[in-house]
């Protein structure tokens, strides 16, 4: 169990304030605990190139999405599975995370623990070792795996109840657009299985994910969980050795002193988190915006006209006070900032950068859909090279 936790915990960082929230994480690896279904393992390994495998994951906005509990996750994912394995003629016998974050991490392990839709075990890895905002922006869309079937479902518990929807169409960027209405039309949040993997296709997971993202989660957790020293500088130097990937602190002991936040028509959240080295903005030497849609995007500083960080590298939350990661769900950003009053909650609050892996960047498609992301949001500047 205490696996399982860590990989949250890590998740919660990676996942660059999105991939879902950590309180929502926490609460049901406490309800999974305690689950007579679940036998205790969840076996995790690389990808055989011989098994059948979905991509499994929970989509909409997790502030419209309330306080989700195991029931309702596993419901949205066992629902999909079972209307995918109709549609599509096989039983996937392993699933792999869309990203990296507290919840899509924890939907893969939730299956496999729970023997949903004959899932028994996880591939350790995913299609962006971070969380991103749309389905073009992975691995998994720039390969040779199927866009369709994609399946969305909600979290009906009786089978004559669930709203279902098969999703046919031909490119990524349309898929996304038709499951977020879909999504919106459940209730703002889904369980979403395709990209299917299966003899019909060669098994075309294989070589199209990043390897080892879920060890790295469990790794990075069991580190700032274990560990006396996590000052933020040091838990940057752990993720670099962890991903293999450049990060480093670029913002160090801030405090949250404004949230703007707002549930677009596509059922993500979007909007500008304000934060100052001091609890009163008054007193502040410097401010920094995080402009973000679920994840965190980019990062301007009023002390330089360039950002800080900009996506698709990460900018990854870190709270030495709470020795923890978050999200930019709102239970997770109440720690910081108190919504009630709008000011900061004295709680301090940390941005590190970690540059984006490389398999990520160099799969066709990925750059230019980051971009768009970019430009719809208002920046007109370079990406990072």
């Amino acid at each position: 169990m205490n696996d399982i936790y860590d990989a949250a915990a890590g998740a919660a960082i990676l996942g660059s304030g999105g991939g879902g929230g950590y309180q929502d994480a926490l609460m049901i690896i406490n309800q999974l605990a305690g689950n007579p279904d679940w036998s205790g393992v969840v076996p995790v390994g690389d990808y055989d190139g011989s098994s059948p495998c979905s991509v499994i994951f929970m989509m909409g906005s997790p502030d419209a999405a309330g306080q989700m509990s195991l029931e309702e996750l596993s419901a949205c994912i066992g629902n999909a599975l079972t209307v995918q394995t109709n549609v599509c003629g096989f039983t996937p016998t392993c699933t792999i995370p869309i990203e990296t974050g507290p919840i899509n991490s924890l939907a893969p392990v939730i299956a496999a623990a729970l023997n949903l839709g004959g899932v028994t075990w996880v591939v350790d890895g995913d299609g962006a070792g971070r969380a991103v905002p749309e389905l073009p922006q992975t691995t998994y869309a720039g390969s040779a795996l199927p866009v369709a079937p994609c399946v969305v479902a909600d979290n009906a518990t009786v089978a004559s109840q669930m709203q279902s929807g098969v999703l046919t169409t031909t490119s990524t960027p349309k898929v996304e657009s038709l499951a977020g209405a879909a999504v919106k039309a459940f209730g703002s949040f889904a369980g979403v299985s395709m990209w299917q993997s299966a003899s019909g296709n060669g098994y075309a997971l294989t070589g199209n994910y990043i390897p080892g993202t879920l060890e790295q989660s469990r790794a990075l957790g069991n580190f700032l969980r274990s560990s006396a020293q996590t000052d933020t500088a040091t838990v940057a130097a752990k993720i670099a050795s962890l991903t293999g990937r450049s990060a480093a602190a670029v913002v160090t002991n801030y405090y949250i002193t404004q949230v703007t936040q707002a549930t677009s028509s596509a059922s993500l959240d979007a909007g500008v988190i304000r934060l100052d080295t001091d609890p009163d903005p008054a007193h502040s030497t410097n401010t920094v915006f995080l402009y973000n849609m679920n994840e965190n995007l980019i990062a301007y500083s009023t002390a330089q006209a360039t950002p800080l960080i900009i996506a698709p590298d990460s900018i990854c939350y870190y709270s030495e006070d709470e020795k923890a990661g978050f999200s930019n769900a709102t239970p997770d950003l109440a720690v910081y900032y108190d919504f009630t009053t709008g000011q900061s909650t004295g709680k301090k609050v940390s941005l590190v950068q970690v540059t984006a892996a490389p398999q990520l960047v160099s799969t066709p498609g990925v750059m230019e859909s980051f971009t768009t992301l970019l430009r719809a949001i208002g920046y007109a500047g370079a990406l990072p090279t």
